[in-house]
């Protein structure tokens, strides 16, 4: 009997001590993580802000909660852990913090955001050790559908929309006339634009399925199959609702379906799609594991980690996370911005400067240190060329944004009607650009367009940002540019390639000299 007393407050007294070292724990893995939001404050309220303004990604908000309540959900399984610092972190944490750091220096809010949120769960493994992250794994890893991201999926979007309403509609026995996003039926014209890509369908249900697969199934195959369901059936619904929104507006006479009660529809449908993709995977729901209700004893838990153990770590890691924001201010605020001196280039090949403006069309690039757009005509073609210079670029004013496009979304006079890789000549030399169709309300253009940063061409706005991070690490200024070719066409976008083809032969080592004289200053 007093053996089993005995045993018995030497249960309580570890439950006691091991209460106080999980309140020390997680109070220094908290005021990591606080540390690392006040440091990185910037980086995370871009993210809050993004939340604020687009619905495509207003879910965010209920991210943290929800990751919040997993974790306290588990409080049982982590009350038998024992919080042991895992210092092979560090180096994880330190690579995170650099990503962080060359983003911010080229402006790639996606990867700051990525790397801010990822250095969380790397802060909780290292104070808390590697048991606990593994018991937190996807409460921690759920944080990642905070970062708003999924604008780059656009444009496969719209066109996969666009070839599966026009489809349907050829095998409703309807004739459809087709321009790129723009489609005619006897009805009526309609075209797909990016509130019809189902973005927000795509990413609330790939959100919505890796949750539910979390908390309805405990086999990996099973999540992974509903996992696999929640991305591929917003997008098979997303065309079937295209599809029945044309139809109803084709068949009302354009009554129906043609405003608000488009939008209406399109989310009636999709709430009803979700509904029973969740009552599908309910059939095979596997019961939830028994929490265990045995607290650990002395016998069988594991030695707490010191206290001054866990400090350090807490300590390690607030010195680590706070060495990237201060170097890349430093880096930030090298000297003082110059104003570059870009200048037209000067006909050559028969090709003449004329003053008269082409068309209406401008594109939309923000704020440029210096731009010009500029007309020339050879034997009765024109061509335009538009350079939008950049330099000591920050936020707001930065070459390669998601803000910066040939044609702004919001535009009423002009818009995208097709986009495509080409592989270019010039001087004897392959080069690579983006070809556009744009559609105006009076003219046609066909535009060919790259980037220049510091003298090299790219198409690719990844490399074209990473060239830009490597320039500001080694204080060689960030001088980048858009060149943009551009010439009209009636009905065949071919027969604007002739003269474009000539023009960047004759002026493409012109256009580049005026590049190479404004980055020199």
């Amino acid at each position: 009997m007093m053996q089993e007393q005995a045993a018995l407050e030497s249960g309580r007294d570890y439950a006691v001590a091991a209460s106080r070292d999980w309140l020390y724990a997680g109070a220094l893995a908290t005021g990591a993580i606080v540390w690392l939001l006040a440091w990185y404050w910037p980086t995370a309220w871009s993210i809050v802000s993004i939340w604020m303004r687009s619905e495509t990604f207003a879910h965010g908000f209920l991210i943290f909660p929800v990751s919040a309540y997993l974790v306290w959900s588990r409080r049982r399984e982590l009350a038998a852990l024992t919080p042991q610092p895992d210092y092979r972190v560090l180096p994880l944490l330190a690579a995170f913090g650099f990503s962080w750091m060359l983003a911010s220096l080229a402006g790639v809010l996606i990867v700051q955001h990525y790397s801010l949120v990822i250095m969380i769960p790397l802060l909780v493994w290292l104070v808390l050790g590697s048991a606990v992250a593994r018991a937190l794994a996807f409460p921690l890893l759920f944080l990642l559908f905070a970062v708003p991201v999924g604008e780059f999926l656009l444009p496969p979007l719209m066109a996969y929309t666009a070839d599966f309403t026009v489809f349907a509609l050829q095998l409703t026995g309807i004739p459809v006339y087709r321009d790129g996003l723009f489609f005619a039926i006897p009805s009526g014209q309609w075209s797909v634009i990016e509130a019809c890509s189902g973005l927000r369908y795509l990413i609330s249900s790939v959100t919505l399925g890796w949750l539910y697969a979390y908390l309805t199934y405990r086999s990996t195959w099973r999540r992974a199959v509903f996992i696999a369901l929640s991305m591929v059936v917003p997008i098979v619904a997303n065309g079937l609702r295209a599809y029945m929104i044309v139809m109803i507006g084709h068949l009302s006479g354009m009554k129906l379906a043609t405003g608000v009660d488009h939008v209406i529809y399109g989310w009636v449908f999709f709430s009803l799609v979700t509904l029973l993709l969740f009552w599908f995977g309910s059939f095979w729901r596997e019961q939830a594991a028994e929490p265990g209700r045995n607290e650990p004893g002395p016998a069988s838990a594991a030695r707490s980690a010191a206290p001054e153990r866990i400090a350090l770590a807490a300590l390690a890691a607030g010195a680590l996370v706070t060495v990237w924001p201060l170097y890349a201010s430093r880096l930030e605020n090298a000297g003082p911005a110059r104003p570059p001196v870009l200048e037209a280039p000067a006909g050559s090949g028969g090709w003449q400067a004329v003053s008269a403006k082409m068309t209406d069309w401008t594109p939309h690039f923000a704020n440029p240190r210096a731009e010009i757009n500029q007309v020339y005509i050879k034997d009765g073609r024109r061509v335009g060329l538009y350079i939008g210079y950049y330099n000591y670029q920050h936020q707001g004013a930065e070459l390669i944004s998601s803000e910066n496009m040939l044609v702004s979304s919001g535009n009423k006079l002009w818009a995208k009607s097709g986009e495509s890789a080409r592989d270019l000549r010039a001087g004897g030399q392959r080069m690579a650009a983006v070809q556009t169709r744009l559609r105006g309300t009076h003219a046609n253009l066909l535009a060919w367009n790259w980037y220049w940063v510091e003298g090299r061409r790219t198409v690719n706005p990844y490399f074209g940002k990473l060239l830009e991070a490597v320039a500001k690490l080694f204080a060689t200024g960030d001088d980048a540019a858009v060149v943009i070719l551009y010439a009209p066409y009636e009905d065949r976008p071919a027969d604007a390639e002739a003269p474009l083809r000539d023009f960047l032969e004759q002026m493409l080592p012109a256009a580049e000299r005026s590049l190479d004289a404004a980055n020199r200053g």
